[in-house]
């Protein structure tokens, strides 16, 4: 479905001064230290790029400026882990359910029985995750892993970011304590140390906001690319997925951001958003200033003010 006529004139009207006043926020958070790369992303960008199903976009702000996925990609590794490995074998590996946890937290793995990951878009469950993608080795994995993106961003051109992906290998101490951990727990398949490099390339996957959107419009569509009219994920993969994107997606601030802004959704430390209107529109966001929860805090705000502004909320 595409933009209204009445869509198309509040968008281009208001969104400029949407994002400015959005901006503002970005004082307020601070980039991704703890990953030595991430730190030098501009601290004031905001940018939003939306796409509808007739190929339609709206853009404003800093749309153009390139990112890494980092969390944003575990969406779409879970995809690939189901059409791989179909939903049993996979939910053997990790839970269905929100942690209230930190992303980057491993307590529960020993105190909760059986030791899984409670959910596959925490790190620990991604972790999991990426252990579960075809492939003989680490390269062919990463390179089924890329390819996938690539066709769901209509974007053969997506790379790594090799210096994010040196920068997160480098500094993976707690990452890599809980893939032993999930290996010592019978959870990981494979090699540990190959596992995490599968893991840390996916993550350092190199997008702008008009991919992400792009990535977006397809799980909006219900794994159909619109402007192609290719079948590219099966419609019960997209469910579960964007089932975890509203309970999960936003780390442990996904029932607030429920409430706020009432779309699926999943953001990354490096400051990107990706969300969706169902049936509608895919969105991309860019705001490299992180809430104390992880989240792009200019991004979602202006999201707060997109869903009220234009009655977009699912709720």
């Amino acid at each position: 479905m595409s933009f209204t006529e009445q869509e198309k004139e509040i968008l281009n009207r208001q969104l400029p001064a949407w994002v400015e006043a959005s901006k503002v926020r970005s004082s307020y958070g601070k980039t991704a230290s703890y990953i030595p790369e991430l730190a030098k992303a501009p601290q004031n960008a905001l940018g939003i790029h939306l796409i509808d199903t007739t190929g339609n976009t709206i853009s404003s702000g800093d749309c153009s400026l390139s990112f890494t996925m980092q969390s944003i990609s575990k969406v779409f590794t879970l995809i690939l882990a189901l059409m791989d490995n179909g939903e049993k074998a996979v939910f053997e590996k990790v839970g269905m359910e929100p942690t209230g946890d930190n992303f980057n937290s491993m307590l529960k793995l020993e105190l909760v029985r059986p030791g899984i990951p409670f959910n596959p878009l925490i790190n620990a469950g991604a972790i999991a995750i990426s252990s579960l993608i075809h492939g003989q080795n680490a390269a062919e994995k990463t390179s089924r892993i890329l390819s996938f993106f690539q066709s769901l961003a209509g974007n053969d051109t997506l790379t790594y970011d090799m210096e994010v992906y040196r920068s997160e290998s480098d500094t993976a101490n707690l990452n890599r304590s809980m893939a032993y951990l999930l290996k010592d727990n019978g959870v990981l398949e494979g090699q540990v140390e190959e596992v995490l490099d599968v893991y840390f390339h996916h993550c350092s996957i190199q997008v702008n906001c008009s991919d992400l959107a792009r990535m977006a419009l397809v799980l909006a569509n219900n794994g159909i690319d619109p402007i192609t009219g290719a079948s590219l994920i099966p419609r019960r993969y997209v469910q579960i997925a964007k089932t975890f994107m509203v309970t999960c997606g936003m780390y442990n601030a996904s029932g607030e951001f429920a409430i706020q802004v009432g779309l699926p959704a999943k953001s990354g430390v490096s400051g990107g958003i990706l969300t969706m209107v169902p049936g509608r529109f895919g969105i991309g966001v860019i705001g490299p200033a992180l809430n104390t929860k992880g989240n792009s805090i200019a991004g979602v705000h202006l999201l707060e003010t997109l869903s009220r502004e234009m009655d977009w909320s699912l709720f």
